[in-house]
């Protein structure tokens, strides 16, 4: 019944790294430790909720006031350089004759920033004080392999002994946990931040989240009693993530049965994050339980070919992440005041294009912060320069450690200590969150 998926990442192009051939595979290949993900994410595999997963789903909804933290990773190695470039210092155009983003087409954010015009969408929410960025965001220890760059990320913990995700962590200091309070959207597997004895499942597609061939009452019904009697008294480690699948299916059931049509006439693009959102909107709106949620991009490894401003690999990515973002927060309107979406990418990309028109891996990033709690319409973090002496090895320097940006949302959106979650971690905030009231 269970499974680790293999295959590809949607959209993820093959790289010129050594390692672009196994990155799709790799990065969509999960453990079975983060709970119920394997089992739920087929989405030919649930059953019929019993009594229990009810009373724990209205028991969650009283136990946690928090936002809900959603985290949407682009894989690959995004070029925050080009999203949020910096055409306000003269070291960017010297060291990218191609491919900057001309200062006379960057939507204009500050004195030294421009947004990329292909989000120009977001610039609204920027506008209001809901959209942030946190630039020269980076980790501790960089490395410019995707693999060991995602797996440190998303454990978040070096210098540590913990093997758990950090996600995983932070749902277990969140209260009582119900089947629906932490799922990764959009996908048939759960990430390593995931990872660890909490239960988290994973969503291809609300509308797909079913059991294969049980099309009626009767079928569903049939199908889940043997399977609970299959796992009757087995060891929490194998009934659990069953008992967890199991139990979304009536919720889901119910979710399908009342058809969405996003509100305040938003428009998801077409493509694999547009889909991901509006779906995460409609769970978010069914007041489910959700406390955070992953959605995973594909498709940012540019070694070659990214494209000038108005045309190209970038641009085309650009468009529909910005229409995507643009559309969730119409989308949810006044309950986007109860969401935090953090974006996050395992490194950035050198300061100098290729001689391929591309970018290789690099270290510092940008972040985008979005919702009601954000105090938004400006950049964070300090910025290093893309002078040469300012540079790490040629790279953009990471000056923020990118857990401050979530322990600050840990604490002031979602009301939790954040020691546990991020161990070693500083005390240094950003101050870009205000507190939860």
């Amino acid at each position: 019944m269970t499974t680790t998926p293999t295959t590809a990442a949607p959209d993820l192009q093959e790289c010129g790294c050594p390692q672009g051939q196994a990155l799709a595979s790799q990065v969509s290949r999960r453990t079975l430790l983060a709970g119920a993900g394997a089992l739920g994410a087929l989405g030919a595999v649930v059953g019929v909720a019993g009594p229990s997963a009810a009373t724990q789903l209205a028991f969650a909804g009283t136990a946690y006031t928090g936002d809900t933290l959603v985290i949407l990773s682009l894989r690959g190695g995004f070029d925050g350089l080009s999203a949020v470039a910096p055409v306000g210092d003269p070291a960017y155009f010297t060291a990218r004759p191609s491919i900057a983003v001309p200062a006379s087409r960057a939507i204009k954010l500050d004195s030294l920033f421009g947004l990329h015009p292909a989000l120009a969408p977001l610039k609204a929410i920027w506008d209001r004080g809901a959209l942030a960025a946190v630039h020269a965001v980076g980790q501790v220890n960089p490395t410019r392999s995707h693999f060991e760059a995602m797996a440190t990320m998303e454990n978040a913990a070096p210098g540590s002994t913990l093997r758990t995700g950090w996600l995983d962590r932070m749902i277990g200091l969140s209260g009582p946990v119900s089947t629906f309070s932490a799922a990764a959207i959009g996908s048939s597997s759960t990430p390593p931040s995931m990872i660890g004895p909490s239960s988290e499942l994973a969503i291809r597609t609300v509308d797909s989240f079913k059991l294969a061939g049980a099309d009626t009452d009767a079928e569903r019904t049939r199908w889940s009693t043997a399977l609970n009697a299959m796992y009757a008294g087995t060891p929490a480690t194998l009934a659990g993530p069953t008992q967890v699948a199991l139990g979304a299916l009536t919720t889901m059931t119910q979710v399908n049965a009342a058809g969405y049509t996003p509100a305040n006439g938003a428009v998801y693009p077409n493509g694999a994050v547009g889909d991901a959102l509006r779906d995460l909107a409609r769970l978010i709106k069914a007041r489910i339980g959700l406390r955070a949620a992953t959605v995973d991009v594909g498709n940012w490894d540019m070694h070659t070919n990214l494209g000038a401003s108005d045309s190209g690999w970038m641009f085309r990515q650009l468009t529909e992440l910005g229409q995507a973002l643009a559309a969730f927060d119409r989308d949810l309107g006044a309950q986007m005041g109860e969401v935090t979406l953090v974006t996050l990418s395992e490194f950035g990309r050198r300061v100098a294009e290729n001689g391929s028109g591309g970018l290789d891996h690099g270290h510092g990033n940008v972040s985008l912060v979005m919702g009601g709690g954000v105090r938004g319409g400006r950049v964070y973090g300090r910025w290093p320069g893309l002078a040469t002496a300012n540079l790490d090895a040629g790279d953009l320097a990471g000056t923020t450690d990118y857990r401050t940006i979530l322990a600050e949302a840990l604490e002031r959106r979602a009301m939790l200590a954040s020691t546990t979650v991020f161990p070693n971690l500083g005390t240094d905030r950003l101050g870009m969150f205000n507190a939860k009231v």
